[in-house]
């Protein structure tokens, strides 16, 4: 987030802090009776860490030294730890305001509850700390890290104060560029405007001494980062940019985080270098940079032998030079940036892997599995082909079978079949005879001669409907599947086995359902199927010789299913036998065969239907057929 601010702005914020330091009187009671409290339940053994930012929580490079030291810390404290963390922020600004409302909230904060140990982030946090000791934290160790040792106020430094520091190599850092890019004439340093930003602009000045001559620098300091943007994208050939430091640009504008970096890096028409880690990955090329692993090892080590009680005094570092230089992979493909250009031991990172690099194990067990996949479909097809023919010869085979057990069906209706034709056939010889003798009369009754007629071509289209029935039944040809309204199928087989059931004094009744019952099926073999299920009937009650002599046919809808339901009177169907009424060969009738209802079922199950057979409580047997309704 950017922000203008003025130098009356600051003023009036700086005398705002006052108040609030009284406002926030309550809730410092509050922290330190809850600090307490947390104390006395883990029996004295918490910690109290006071980490002081010099530019913001969120302003990088600083807080992923931050983020890091208190992750590292937390992670190797043998005690529980209590972390609070305050910015100082005037270090960000051109004209920062008055301290001393900052160092009473603190002062109110933390009077008679003193933390444990100090650690200051950064060279302005670190000065603060050091001016404001006696009033603050008179006895309180202290760590001052992350900053560079030209910005250590030694003479300030106590018994109590250990020293993290980092030391600057500009001319390292520019060397690198000449190095990975020699045909560079300029650098663009992108620095701030704020007085620590200056003080840095000086030293890379004095610094670079040795670099007169073979390098052009170009400051942005005084410039706006809007318009840093607008130069960075229209800079000359050879030239390169430097990130070192943009907390506020000199239209007074403050920048947080790594946001300008990446809008810088968004427009650049030149790579960009750094010497900070923390900018590394993803907006600049890299290099010798700060190593934010090594200042948090040693700032961590400090804080744990402090807090175990060593005296801070004894405890000395080196300052922390550049660590070995690394390279973002992308970037030196972005900009053109030869591998064989990079000083020895350098580090590439987030290199993008080839294919076969990546997933070449993938890629093996995908090859291994298509040629397993590419066996199994060879074989699959060759066993799908073997058996659709098998299929064939099986339906071929049924279908045989089938018309087979039609014939044999139609011969047990044969009396029914010639009582069917010879009722119309005998009714049109005598029509016939009556209308030629009336004829033969001097003044025939023409009217009664044509209600003659009108009988003989009824009768004749009755007949002609018993034989295209039979011819139904008894033709031969394959499986076909076409709607069929199962009421008016089952009702052509009634009327098949009608004349049977009158010579055996059997009622044969038939109830229709109330509604349509639309199946996928072949009309012949289903007819076949109930047909058989009637004769069965029939021949149950026949054999017993039953008193009450009935069949009774009915359809209904179930669900979404057709059903037919056909029920006798005869004596059912023994209990140890119902598990086999529908096996081959199995048969209760003396001249049967055991095949009908074994047909029957297998031509229900291909029509997708399922058969059952069961004994009603009163006596007599009930088949069921359940087939699926279109729709």
């Amino acid at each position: 987030m950017n922000r203008r601010m003025s130098t009356d702005t600051l003023r009036s914020r700086s005398a705002m802090a006052a108040l609030l330091c009284l406002g926030l009187f309550v809730a410092v009671c509050t922290l330190a009776g809850r600090a307490n409290a947390v104390e006395r339940k883990l029996g004295g053994e918490l910690k109290r860490v006071l980490i002081l930012h010099s530019f913001g929580r969120e302003f990088r490079p600083w807080s992923e030294y931050a983020r890091s030291i208190k992750a590292e810390l937390e992670r190797q404290s043998p005690w529980p730890l209590d972390v609070q963390e305050h910015t100082l922020l005037s270090a960000r600004f051109n004209n920062p305001g008055p301290e001393a409302p900052f160092v009473e909230y603190l002062s109110s904060l933390y009077q008679g509850a003193f933390p444990d140990i100090v650690l200051s982030i950064g060279a302005p946090a670190a000065r603060f700390v050091q001016r404001y000791r006696a009033k603050l934290f008179p006895d309180t160790p202290m760590v001052l890290t992350v900053v560079e040792q030209r910005l250590v106020n030694r003479s300030d430094l106590t018994d109590n104060d250990v020293v993290v520091s980092v030391r600057n190599d500009f001319l390292a850092a520019f060397n690198n560029i000449l190095q990975v890019l020699p045909a560079t004439k300029t650098v663009a340093v992108v620095v701030g405007a704020s007085p620590l930003e200056q003080f840095w602009m000086d030293e890379v000045k004095r610094e670079l001494k040795p670099l007169d001559g073979r390098l052009e620098l170009v400051w942005f300091s005084d410039l706006s980062f809007e318009e840093i943007l607008k130069q960075a994208a229209n800079l000359p050939p050879h030239t390169v940019l430097f990130w070192g430091l943009m907390s506020v640009d000199a239209a007074g504008i403050v920048h947080e985080g790594d946001i300008a970096l990446r809008s810088l890096h968004a427009v650049a028409n030149a790579p960009i270098f750094s010497y900070q880690e923390p900018f590394f990955g993803g907006s600049t090329v890299g290099g010798p940079m700060h190593s934010t692993a090594e200042t948090t090892r040693k700032t961590v080590d400090a804080a744990i032998r402090i807090l175990k009680g060593e005296k801070p005094s004894s405890i000395k570092y080196e300052p922390i030079g550049f660590a070995a230089p690394k390279y973002d992979w992308r970037e030196l493909q972005r900009w053109g940036i030869s591998e064989s250009s990079l000083p020895a031991g350098s580090e590439i990172l987030f290199r993008e892997p080839t294919m076969w690099e990546s997933y070449r194990w993938q890629m093996l067990l995908i090859a291994a599995i298509i040629v397993v996949q590419a066996g199994l479909i060879s074989g699959l097809l060759h066993e799908r082909r073997r058996r659709q023919l098998a299929e064939v010869e099986s339906r071929q085979r049924l279908a045989e079978l089938a018309h087979a057990n039609r014939y044999s069906a139609v011969g047990e209706l044969t009396t029914s079949i010639a009582h069917e034709l010879n009722q119309p056939l005998g009714s049109i010889l005598t029509n016939a005879e009556t209308a030629e003798l009336m004829l033969k009369g001097a003044s025939p009754d023409i009217d009664e001669i044509r209600h003659i007629l009108a009988d003989i071509r009824r009768d004749d289209q009755r007949a002609s409907e018993v034989i295209r029935r039979l011819r139904s039944v008894l033709r031969k040809t394959p499986f076909e599947i076409r709607t069929l309204e199962l009421n008016d199928t089952v009702w052509e087989a009634i009327g098949l086995a009608a004349a049977v059931a009158d010579g055996r004094r059997i009622a044969l009744s038939y109830v229709p359902a109330a509604t349509a019952l639309p199946i996928k099926g072949d009309p012949v073999q289903v007819q076949q199927v109930i047909l058989n299920l009637i004769i069965n009937a029939m021949d149950a009650i026949s054999d017993a010789d039953m008193k009450k002599r009935e069949v009774n046919v009915s359809t209904a809808r179930a669900g979404n299913q057709a059903e037919i339901r056909i029920a006798d009177t005869g004596p059912g169907i023994a209990t140890g036998d119902l598990t086999n009424v529908f096996n081959p060969f199995f048969t209760t009738k003396p001249e049967g065969m055991g095949m009908g209802l074994a047909i029957a079922k297998t031509i229900v199950e291909a029509h997708h239907g399922t058969m059952a057979a069961e004994t009603l409580p009163a006596g007599g047997a009930l088949f069921t057929v359940r087939l699926p309704i279109v729709r």
